[in-house]
């Protein structure tokens, strides 16, 4: 992936992120926190999506797009946990997350030999 592809596939990681923890907190909410079961409705679609989503970047590899995608799915967890369940997260939280974002960059944007 080029630099200016990187542009492009950040608002669909995003966006699969987003999808994705919310279809695990249907869950979690419903085995931790004994809500409906009727959340689970929201909660598949929400998984639905991510997985369409992920298919939506420009890479020819899945385990590759899925690799760098963690580094994003660590951030919005951290970004979750703020904004949703009001917990900031601690130095810990955010140089881990820092050092998992430059791995899904280097990921990304890391120069390969042509595939076979």
């Amino acid at each position: 992936m080029k630099l200016s592809e990187l542009g492009q596939a950040g608002p669909v990681y995003a966006a699969a992120a987003l999808f994705e923890i919310a279809g695990c907190f249907a869950l979690w909410a419903i085995l931790r926190l004994n809500r409906s079961v009727l959340w689970a409705i929201p909660g598949v679609v929400s998984l639905v999506l991510f997985a369409v989503l992920l298919t939506r970047i420009d890479l020819s590899l899945a385990g590759r797009a899925y690799a760098a995608y963690g580094g994003i799915y660590i951030l919005a967890s951290l970004a979750w946990l703020w904004a949703i369940e009001g917990q900031a997260p601690d130095r810990w939280d955010v140089i881990g997350a820092g050092l998992c974002l430059a791995g899904a960059v280097i990921i990304l944007l890391g120069h390969r030999a042509p595939s076979v």
